[in-house]
């Protein structure tokens, strides 16, 4: 069994990992702050910045101006020191975005996949695109995180299943690893939607909290104790098969559409509801943006029947509202959704919307890369 060299080894390697969190977080610093934050000495601290500017992981990026003295210098996570990839796939188009260590993005693209039918060429072929877009090297990326509409498989890591993606199955992550390294990961985008609120969005600072995404299709997301929760299987989170009253159970369970809470908030269920309403609208989202009170009283009534069956479950005290249906209702959706549910449920959980700006399966895809090439990137200092 292999040990670690030695204890000042591994206290200068976790030295190393806490002084690059902390940059990333509240930089850039001074060897004072970073040695008041870190309880390490100022020889200590200037030793640890010694170490990692030798590696390319600091730079000094300014000064700051104190008493008498000369300016102490500012030091700050060199942001080229590693990429990471996220992308989302759609059947009709894939998304990718590239961000530095930092997790500023530097580039997102869309594209139409020439070949739907290899998912393996379609998604090398975009990331080759949007790196080129950056100027970034392909080998530079540290990670690739791809998110799909499919049940993944926790224990493999590959999609056991979806319908939207015929070609994606078991025996597609092998192959792009092959293609695009061992760090390509995929994950359900509600999950990854879910990274996106904790790290960004309306659940910062919540450990324990759950996305509903209504939209086309219906999905959850959970957050249990600041981690994901996906299930044995992969399948926590598929709530359009909710059973509910009132809406008949499905048939066959391989027709997503027959799904009874599906069926209950799906986009032809809110068509129908607009009808009823008198609401007009190109679109489902118009039809809830311009809808009157009687139209969104009635929708919050039926996606509260979600709502309140994951409350009385995991009692997660937030629920996060996204999904197309979830943004263009806006607070005023969300918040007759918490009345609808403290009508029924013993819980009372907070109901807000979405607080992710831009495409939020692609900012949890690369919340995940980021996570994954820091663990790399900083575990190896020393």
């Amino acid at each position: 069994m292999s040990r670690d060299p030695g204890t000042p080894r591994l206290l200068r390697r976790l030295n190393d990992r806490a002084a690059l969190e902390l940059l990333l977080g509240d930089g850039p610093l001074t060897r004072a702050e970073l040695g008041e934050r870190t309880g390490l000495s100022k020889v200590t601290a200037g030793q640890l910045l010694a170490r990692l500017e030798e590696r390319g992981l600091v730079e000094v990026a300014g000064e700051r101006a104190g008493g008498r003295g000369p300016h102490a210098a500012l030091y700050a996570v060199v942001p080229s020191s590693a990429y990471v990839a996220g992308l989302e796939v759609l059947p009709d188009s894939l998304k990718v975005g590239v961000a530095d260590i930092t997790g500023r993005i530097v580039v997102e693209i869309t594209l139409n996949p020439s070949d739907g039918r290899d998912p393996v060429k379609a998604v090398h072929a975009a990331v080759q695109r949007a790196c080129d877009s950056a100027n970034v090297s392909l080998s530079r990326l540290r990670a690739f995180v791809i998110g799909t509409r499919g049940v993944v498989d926790p224990a493999s890591g590959d999609v056991r299943w979806s319908y939207d993606l015929p070609a994606w199955h078991v025996g597609v992550l092998a192959s792009l690893r092959e293609t695009l390294g061992t760090s390509v990961t995929i994950e359900n985008d509600v999950n990854l939607v879910a990274l996106a609120e904790h790290r960004y969005g309306a659940a910062v600072g919540y450990d324990d909290f759950v996305v509903i995404w209504a939209g086309v299709g219906q999905g959850l997301g959970v957050m249990l104790g600041g981690k994901l929760h996906r299930g044995i299987s992969g399948g926590a989170g598929e709530i359009g098969w909710l059973p509910v009253p009132g809406e008949p159970l499905p048939a066959d369970v391989s027709q997503p559409q027959s799904g009874s809470f599906q069926r209950l908030v799906g986009h032809d269920a809110l068509r129908g509801l607009a009808r009823q309403h008198g609401v007009h609208g190109s679109t489902v989202p118009d039809l809830v943006r311009g809808g009157d009170e009687g139209y969104l009283d009635a929708l919050a009534s039926r996606l509260a029947v979600g709502a309140a069956a994951v409350t009385v479950v995991l009692d997660p005290g937030l629920i996060v509202l996204s999904g197309d249906i979830g943004r263009a209702g806006g607070e005023r959706l969300a918040a007759k959704v918490q009345e609808a549910v403290a009508r029924v449920c013993p819980s009372q959980p907070t109901v807000v919307t979405t607080k992710v700006a831009g495409n939020p399966v692609l900012r949890g895809a690369l919340v995940a890369a980021l996570e994954q090439a820091r663990e790399q990137v900083f575990s190896d200092t020393v």
